[in-house]
């Protein structure tokens, strides 16, 4: 009896982690599949994409919850409390809309401006918004972490046999569909519309789509806005999962350009990988060593890249 009680322990020990890690690279699969097309149909280093996930989570938080301020220049001015306390499912809806708007303002007054000069001046002009972005977020709402609780109907296991014994919340199932659905619209989106066509020709030889009369400039902007918009859901469903605060747009900026990396810069598919992969391996080593969680991201990106240096699944293409 203590045997078959210790093999459930056991699996159920293994289906956490497992899930877990498939959260957390959900999470990483949003960013950089925002991160990828836009590097592999623009050609531009974003470093302010950490940024969109800053006001994705901010604008999450306002627009499901009220929250109380306790420091920062709004609470100064005498907003003790903020928020439109609308719920959760109307703001993943209008987030990513705040967002994409944002992005399209991005690619107009900074990307197109920079999209011709070199990488070193591409990030250093978008490194600079990002930290200006966090500053804002840090002068008005303080640098202490704010509550973004996981909605009601999310908090407990699912009320299905098997998976109630897996002592993780419904919001982490939640997250992982939404990615889901989200990465295959994505997926349909370019591979298989007028758009995804105009998109793909772009990035292989530009100049031969203008000669034939089509501006690529338009659909670069809506590339650029869908990468911003993932982004934005991307801290909408990561923030209840963490502690949100101004510097969590920078933090998980590294991780996400790293799973771009080793999945392969404009690879769908290969964002995908990189961001399960990541998950899993931090899940694990969170769950086994703690204090190498971080070191051993680090370490399997570089094994990653010494193997296949054009990363898992690389092509220099937005469709996988």
């Amino acid at each position: 009896m203590r045997w078959g009680e210790s093999g459930v322990t056991l699996l159920a020990d293994i289906l956490t982690i497992l899930l877990n890690g498939l959260q957390q690279g959900a999470i990483y699969v949003l960013l950089a599949v925002g991160l990828s097309i836009i590097l592999g149909t623009l050609k531009f280093v974003n470093f302010a994409h950490g940024a969109l996930y800053l006001i994705g989570t901010y604008a999450g938080l306002l627009l499901a919850l009220e929250i109380n301020l306790t420091s920062g220049q709004l609470q100064e001015w005498g907003f003790s409390t903020l928020g439109f306390d609308l719920g959760y499912i109307p703001a993943l809806i209008i987030v990513p809309f705040v967002v994409f708007v944002v992005g399209l303002a991005m690619e107009r007054f900074v990307v197109e401006p920079f999209k011709d000069r070199p990488d070193t001046d591409q990030i250093l002009v978008t490194f600079g918004l990002a930290i200006i972005v966090q500053e804002l977020f840090r002068a008005f709402f303080g640098s202490s972490s704010l509550p973004f609780s996981q909605p009601a109907w999310a908090q407990g296991p699912p009320q299905i046999p098997f998976l109630a014994a897996i002592p993780i919340s419904s919001w982490r199932y939640y997250v992982i569909g939404i990615t889901a659905i989200l990465v295959l619209i994505v997926y349909l989106l370019v591979e298989f519309t007028d758009f995804g066509l105009i998109v793909r020709a772009g990035t292989r030889d530009p100049e031969m789509v203008e000669l034939l009369g089509i501006r690529l400039s338009r659909p670069y902007i809506v590339v650029f806005g869908i990468g911003a918009a993932l982004a934005g859901v991307a801290g909408v469903v990561g923030g209840p999962l963490n502690p949100v605060n101004p510097t969590i747009g920078n933090e998980i900026l590294v991780p996400a350009f790293l799973t771009v990396v080793i999945g392969g810069v404009g690879s769908i598919a290969g964002a995908v990988l990189g961001g399960i992969l990541f998950g899993l391996t931090q899940a694990i080593l969170v769950a086994t060593y703690s204090a190498w969680a971080q070191v051993g991201l680090y370490a399997l990106a570089a094994v990653i890249l010494l193997v296949r240096p054009q990363g898992l699944l690389g092509e220099a293409e937005v469709a996988p």
